[in-house]
């Protein structure tokens, strides 16, 4: 008897992987980022496999990293997600389409209308990851000197949340009747002005495209903090978090759909995708290799560099060989700096290590054998740590060929992943209930 409940599948793209030394790896395509074609092939490659989406990860700056480190990492620049992911519309039929759209640095018309746009072209495969943007550098290129404090990022955060949505029901679904006879093309009743005035955000509307298919594009958060978990439920369809090991994970599972119940939401409308890194071999031990040969690859002045971004102070200061010193908050991101501290902790790691162990990949890994990264899996969906996974790829395209010829069919096996799509939109192959128009 296949399982109550299967996984949800989605791959972190950002649009190439996240590893720093992935590029170098043998086989893999350094120039991913800029080659329409790799893209292409991967996007496809992932609906192959039913994967429920493309997730892209968005920066509004070039990393704050010094220049020795940032001239070795392949993540430094990418293409616009809007532009990328309308051109991947074209060339798929049901893999999800998940953007970052900023609400720290962009005006909420903008990403209201985008992301209906992209809903229109691709048919109801559109997602909008909230971001609330951790790194300072990027308000630079925004005209302004300071960032603003985190919890006011997510106090505007939320505020824009109900801009966005208000826009999206700014017309009634069937307020387009194009009726040439009597040469009416909408009807004025199935038009709402939204006229905000909050906070933060003065938007009149209304948007001035027609509502998205799916409603509203789905929904994806990505914060962890106090204040990120909060947001996401309210408002969040789909978390993208960071969780290292499975009790980590269960309490960060319980914690957010209790919120979201409390919220009165359904548990069930808010799924837990915790990122996820995957490296396949024929054994373990041959996984493993690659895993650490992969590392191997990565330069120690980017593991310094990334330490510097997780924690939020510069780190290549610290006595690479003691133990990490006390780390006063700062203005980033609260829980990249905690992570880093609790693993550092946990494991006991001199600050050269830790900086290694991040200039790679530091969060939940499942290295092993198809048949051994599907008992993970299913353990992590079966006790309630998460819905399913925000696949990371360790190279491509070996790392994605290996997960989708390897992985998929062992799941799929156990039924624990589909064999086909459920539908045509986002929505409805991640069990989602389309919104209903809160003005009509």
């Amino acid at each position: 008897m296949a399982p109550s409940r299967q996984l949800r599948l989605g791959a972190f793209m950002r649009p190439a992987t996240i590893h720093t030394g992935a590029w170098r790896y043998p086989g893999a395509f350094p120039d991913a980022n800029f080659n329409f074609a790799h893209l292409k092939r991967f996007a496809q490659t992932l609906e192959r496999g039913k994967f429920d989406a493309f997730f892209m990860a968005d920066h509004l700056a070039v990393l704050n990293m010094p220049l020795d480190a940032l001239k070795r990492s392949h993540t430094v620049t990418s293409f616009e997600p809007f532009t990328l992911l309308s051109a991947l519309a074209g060339v798929t039929e049901h893999l999800g389409l998940v953007a970052t759209g900023s609400t720290t640095f962009d005006a909420p018309y903008h990403v209201a209308r985008r992301f209906a746009s992209l809903d229109h072209i691709s048919g109801g495969r559109a997602g909008w990851n909230i971001v609330t943007t951790s790194n300072p550098d990027a308000a630079l290129n925004f005209g302004l000197d300071d960032h603003m404090e985190h919890g006011e990022r997510y106090a505007r955060a939320r505020e824009f949340y109900d801009v966005v949505t208000g826009l999206w029901d700014s017309w009634a679904d069937d307020a387009f009747v194009r009726d040439a006879d009597r040469g009416f093309y909408f009807d004025p009743d199935k038009l709402h002005v939204l006229d905000h005035k909050g906070k933060y955000l003065s938007v009149r509307g209304p948007l001035n495209i027609a509502r998205p298919i799916q409603g509203w594009p789905v929904i994806v958060q990505a914060g962890a903090s106090e204040a990120g978990r909060q947001l996401a439920a309210e408002t969040a369809e789909a978390v993208f978090t960071a969780q290292a090991n499975l009790a980590a994970g269960r309490q960060f599972y319980a914690d957010v759909k209790a919120r979201a119940e409390k919220a009165g939401r359904s548990r069930d409308h808010l799924k837990i995708l915790p990122a996820c890194f995957v490296v396949v071999g024929d054994t373990v031990e041959e996984a493993r290799a690659k895993r650490a040969r992969l590392d191997s690859l990565v330069h120690y002045d980017n593991a310094i560099a990334s330490l510097s971004i997780a924690l939020g102070h510069d780190a290549s200061r610290f006595d690479p060989d003691g133990p990490l010193p006390e780390i006063p908050e700062s203005n980033a991101s609260k829980s990249g700096r905690q992570r880093a501290i609790e693993l550092a902790k946990r494991e006991k790691l001199t600050v050269r290590q830790l900086a290694q162990r991040l200039g790679g990949y530091s969060g939940l890994a499942i290295v092993g054998t198809p048949a051994t990264i599907a008992d993970e899996m299913q353990e992590w969906l079966t006790t309630e740590a998460s819905d399913g996974f925000t696949i990371m790829f360790p190279y491509l395209p070996g790392g994605l060929d290996d997960f989708v010829e390897r992985v998929v069919p062992e799941l799929q096996r156990r039924g624990l992943f589909r064999r086909e799509y459920e539908g045509k939109t986002l929505r409805e192959n991640l069990g989602l209930p389309r919104p209903v128009n809160r003005f009509f």
